[in-house]
């Protein structure tokens, strides 16, 4: 895939005239998909795909075109000549971008890490044996995905990287599930068969008729999965730096020093571990570890080459949405093994779901428990609890009412396949809460 990058980079330079200029990425994967039913294989495939986009500059003006790789070098050298004879024909018809930025100092880049992924059929079979009996539902992605970028200025950056994903939820009967997930860049075949029969155990804990409590405050340990959609929520504009510059962002109070996080809270963007590639689409570097939140403070933003146009500030490899790639929140003490035992009594929240904000500047944050949660007393779960929403605020979850971070995290890559898999992932760790406003 990085010859043939290269190759199609370079033969879309030779096309450029006079004062043009041109950026190439390149996305690209070769995957194998496996979905499961009833813990039975229900379809199975591989996919070896890739795009160029094309962005032509000239006189302060841009255009782009996006472009399939067909794997032959005549016909893919044949589409890149024409589109940019198309982008150069209405490039004069297009008004000039005021905030055009891009990288003109030469930062080349060459990252491939090469993990221990198992062929498809090696994991079906650990699955199946595993999943025996069980009404298992899922999906196993695994192989490399490629990223690349190329100017006319000399600049040549790759990343590839190897992994694998199995996403599940086992079915006890109706919307009774206890749903759980793996990933990782080596294949281990002992901790999938943990990971599952894990599940399995907690799915008994949901045949016990359900709990319902009345709408308040209680203690609540939250798993990785559950603080992982909390995490997710600051990418909505909370550590964009033109967030924070239009006073938009979700975490405004922290930006401006009226609120703080809990000391134990320290949020980056840690490309240096991630799937995610070290340079953006405008071919600017990103930094190997980015600080956004320190110690419960306020510590930087993530800045976009628009971002950095408009306001006259150092762009940072963040994409247009400004949201993270990589995000990787710090750990506790908390061991995992000891989180019920600290709950003691309250909520185990095992997933939450269809989150949005109910009040941003307040960084509130509302959304619903699904899966697996349980009603805890004495440490030990004692009955499934129907679904609530919550309502409560940032400021209290990773504030106020922090009071532990688990020693261990999770590893979490996004679920998200449409078109492509994703680069997107983050590692958070669990937390327990003195208190979780449930409001239905």
């Amino acid at each position: 895939m990085k010859q043939l990058f290269f190759e199609l980079a370079d033969h879309a330079t030779r096309q450029l005239r006079g004062t043009e200029t041109l950026l190439t990425t390149f996305c690209g994967e070769t995957s194998d998909f496996v979905r499961f039913n009833r813990a039975r294989v229900r379809q199975a495939g591989s996919v070896a795909q890739a795009w160029l986009r094309l962005t032509l500059i000239n006189q302060g003006r841009r255009l782009n075109s996006t472009l399939t790789v067909a794997f032959d070098r005549a016909g893919d050298q044949a589409a890149i000549a024409e589109a940019i004879q198309t982008m150069r024909s209405d490039l004069p018809t297009v008004p000039a971008d005021p905030l055009l930025l891009y990288a003109t100092e030469v930062a080349s880049s060459n990252v491939e890490r090469s993990g221990r992924l198992p062929d498809a059929e090696e994991a079906v079979d650990c699955v199946i044996a595993a999943a025996d009996g069980a009404d298992l539902v899922g999906i196993f992605a695994s192989g490399p995905v490629f990223r690349g970028f190329a100017n006319s200025l000399g600049q040549r950056n790759w990343h590839r990287v190897d992994s694998f994903q199995l996403d599940w939820s086992i079915y006890l009967g109706g919307d009774k599930a206890v749903k759980s997930t793996f990933a990782s860049e080596a294949w281990n075949a002992q901790e999938v068969t943990r990971r599952i029969q894990s599940a399995r155990d907690r799915l008994s804990f949901l045949a016990a008729s359900p709990r319902a409590i009345e709408p308040g405050r209680y203690r609540a340990f939250l798993t990785p999965a559950a603080v992982d959609e909390l995490v997710g929520m600051l990418s909505w504009d909370g550590v964009s730096a033109r967030s924070q510059r239009t006073r938009q962002s979700a975490l405004q109070k922290l930006v401006d020093g009226e609120a703080t996080l809990s000391p134990m809270v320290t949020l980056r963007e840690n490309t240096a571990e991630s799937l995610a590639p070290a340079f953006d689409d405008s071919g600017f570097p990103r930094p190997a570890r980015l600080a956004l939140i320190s110690g419960g403070q306020h510590a930087g933003a993530l800045v976009s080459a628009r971002t950095a146009k408009e306001y006259d500030i150092a762009a940072n490899g963040a994409n247009e949405d400004e949201s993270m790639q990589s995000a990787d929140l710090d750990g506790g003490a908390l061991p995992m093994a000891d989180a019920l035992a600290a709950l003691d009594r309250g909520i185990l929240v095992g997933n939450l779901w269809y989150l949005n904000y109910s009040d941003r500047a307040s960084g509130r944050i509302t959304g619903m428990t699904r899966f697996a949660t349980f009603w805890v007393e004495g440490g030990q779960i004692v009955a499934p609890l129907n679904v609530m929403r919550f309502d409560d605020s940032i400021y209290r979850m990773l504030g106020s009412e922090l009071q532990a971070l688990t020693r261990e995290r999770e590893w979490i890559q996004s679920r998200s396949t449409y078109g492509q898999r994703s680069v997107e992932s983050t590692r958070v760790p669990g937390a327990l809460l003195s208190s979780l406003t449930l409001t239905l």
